[in-house]
């Protein structure tokens, strides 16, 4: 065919080795996966702090007297564009870095980003923790944002990659999960830290700690198979791939596999932000956006951001705020210990659509709750049976996204490119998840504040489309490898008239 086409031959899942679970790939795959515990524990902490008195004082004065204002509503307390920047600037930095992380991993190797992300945030945190102005804070701020971009682009593809394709759904799960660990460590360091006037520099300093495991780990791994093939680095590769499955494993057949996959994608001499944007590629290309937007609009990284915040508008004090906060993330991290070990047997298309009715039912109930409790126009006190309620909710539909969106938005977008784009399609995936927080988490207070308890029916009715987008056009990933993974979409009933002219295998001119 000419300009050639995706290599999937018949027997493809027979030649990449389904391989043992190895000590080697499992240390492996924890240290890869820490990188997801400095974007869950910025997560987790830039919510927190904004709550300190002292952290507001010396940066936010202005919150401070609108919260002493009786003529304040309870949903407007901390509605600050300013306050707002704050938080949303790492996600600004960290789109920018996502663009180019693409280009940075063909080159230097997926472990060498994550360990370049890692030196990067290292340099934030320390800046935040010392932090005496506004200015420097936001500079901290962008460079964790810089660090952040990296790393979310290049662990989720080094773990597809080493997983072995039976259990790529599990081991693709630990990124979430050390998300959601950083995002509960960041909420009891938080709740500790509140009671001392100095407890929001420890909050931000010891952004350093995650980082630094995640940095001095990378040192002792190896790239993954894939990308030293595609470097070049065929005798490494084959190293790697021993390392990873098994000494006593036949390697060779699946290290042929990547030889040839990598020959094709070489041989493709257009830039790779081009040739992703071809028909064929159409499916991808449009989950990989769909996904990461879809995500953010379940409205999950709004309440990790604003919990703290959350929970003290609708009544609970700062220690209750924040350790409702803890409970939230607990929950969470629960829920991805659960979805790791049936998302292989499961499949991702019904653990979507499951997550998204719990997600939906629980949104709604909460908007009902807020608007009996506090009134439409948000001026009566919530009394606490209505709190504990909230909460109670709230937990529900945080084991909701747990067990769908949260670890399936790192494991879809890193299994259905072919290799001549994955790095690209990741890269995509990443700055929309990145830019769409941004306009989120710079707008969910205002919103929040003229909105009031209609904010989660807003939400609530995105999760309806995504989940009816979700069982119409999201045909199933598990279980089929990497370079395999083309065929699904010939045989989907919608995108196969998008690839229908690309024949399986024919690399021809």
């Amino acid at each position: 065919m000419a300009g050639g086409g995706i290599v999937v031959s018949s027997d493809s899942p027979a030649t990449e080795s389904d391989g043992k679970i190895t000590f080697s790939l499992v240390i492996t795959c924890i240290v890869v996966a820490s990188s997801g515990l400095i974007f869950g524990y910025d997560l987790g902490v830039s919510g927190g702090v904004s709550t300190m008195g002292p952290f507001l004082e010396k940066f936010f004065p202005e919150v401070l007297r609108k919260a002493a204002s009786a003529e304040t509503n309870m949903y407007c307390v901390f509605d600050s564009q300013v306050l707002t920047l704050f938080t949303s600037s790492l996600y600004l930095a960290g789109l920018v870095s996502s663009l180019s992380a693409g280009r940075v991993t063909s080159a230097m190797g997926r472990r060498n980003t994550i360990l370049l992300g890692g030196v990067i945030f290292l340099a934030g945190g320390a800046i935040n923790g010392g932090a005496q102005n506004l200015a420097m804070l936001i500079v901290g701020r962008l460079l964790l944002g810089l660090g952040v971009g990296f790393t979310n682009q290049a662990g989720p593809l080094y773990l597809s990659e080493v997983a072995p394709p039976k259990w790529r759904g599990a081991f693709s799960t630990a990124f979430q999960f050390f998300n959601q660990l950083g995002v509960l460590m960041a909420g009891i360091i938080n709740y500790f830290t509140a009671k001392h006037s100095w407890g929001w520099r420890l909050s931000l300093g010891l952004a350093v700690a995650p980082a630094t495991i995640m940095t001095l780990g990378s040192l002792l791994i190896s790239d993954t198979p894939t990308s030293l093939v595609e470097r070049g680095n065929i005798d490494l590769a084959r190293k790697a791939l021993h390392k990873v499955r098994g000494s006593n494993i036949d390697v060779q057949p699946e290290l042929e596999n990547l030889i040839k996959s990598s020959e094709v994608a070489k041989a493709m001499k257009q830039e790779p932000f081009r040739t992703i944007f071809e028909k064929q590629f159409r499916p991808q290309l449009v989950f990989a956006i769909a996904i990461p937007f879809f995500q953010q609009l379940t409205g999950i990284n709004i309440v990790a951001f604003y919990a703290p915040n959350l929970f003290q508008s609708v009544g609970f004090g700062n220690d209750a705020a924040l350790l409702a906060t803890i409970i939230l993330g607990a929950v969470n991290l629960c829920s991805v210990l659960v979805f790791s070990s049936i998302v292989d047997r499961c499949g991702r298309r019904f653990l979507f659509i499951l997550g998204g009715i719990q997600m939906l039912l629980c949104l709604v109930v909460v908007a009902i709750v807020l608007a009996i409790g506090t009134g439409i126009h948000g001026t009566k006190n919530l009394e606490k049976g209505y709190t504990e309620l909230v909460l109670v909710v709230m937990c529900i539909y945080s084991a909701g996204f747990g067990l769908s969106w949260g670890p399936l938005l790192w494991l879809i977008p890193s299994e259905i490119f072919p290799l001549k784009i994955r790095n690209t399609g990741q890269s995509i995936a990443v700055a929309v998840q990145f830019i769409t927080i941004f306009i989120l988490s710079q707008t969910f207070l205002t919103m929040l504040c003229h909105f009031k308890f209609a904010a989660f029916l807003f939400h609530a009715g995105w999760v309806i489309v995504m989940t009816m987008f979700i069982t119409l056009f999201l045909p199933e990933t598990k279980g089929i490898p990497l370079e395999s993974n083309y065929v699904i979409w010939c045989r989907h009933w919608f995108w196969r008239r998008f690839v229908k002219g690309v024949a399986v295998g024919d690399t021809t001119d």
